[in-house]
């Protein structure tokens, strides 16, 4: 698949700024993947436009007193959002964790496991 000009360049400009900038910085990012990593997934994802106001969200939420933890790209681009109202392209606040399907245990099961 033929990728679009902008998609290669916004990629080299990621990756230089990785090789350089980010190693002279030092990697103190609060999330999981890094927040130039999120940003690469979410433009080869969602397009430059979209997913540069992904990145852009993301990198605004990475502050001192932001969030941090595990925060996936969208596989999908949320509601509401179009080329004309880009700032929804991005979640502002809180992060994108993936759900996990947790074995949710009967309280009495317990107690039954545990007593002789």
């Amino acid at each position: 698949m033929r990728k679009h000009p902008g998609v290669v360049i916004a990629h080299l400009l990621i990756r230089t700024y990785q090789l350089t900038l980010s190693s002279l910085i030092g990697r103190t990012c609060r999330h999981l993947p890094t927040c130039s990593s999120y940003m690469d997934e979410a433009i080869d994802r969602h397009g430059v436009w979209a997913g540069g106001w992904m990145g852009t969200a993301r990198l605004c939420r990475c502050t001192p007193w932001g969030t941090s933890g595990l925060d996936v790209v969208p596989e999908q681009l949320p509601f509401g959002s179009t080329w004309y109202k880009p700032w929804r392209y991005g979640r502002w606040r809180g992060v994108n964790a993936p759900q996990f399907i947790c074995e949710a245990v009967d309280p009495e099961d317990r107690e039954a496991k545990t007593s002789p």
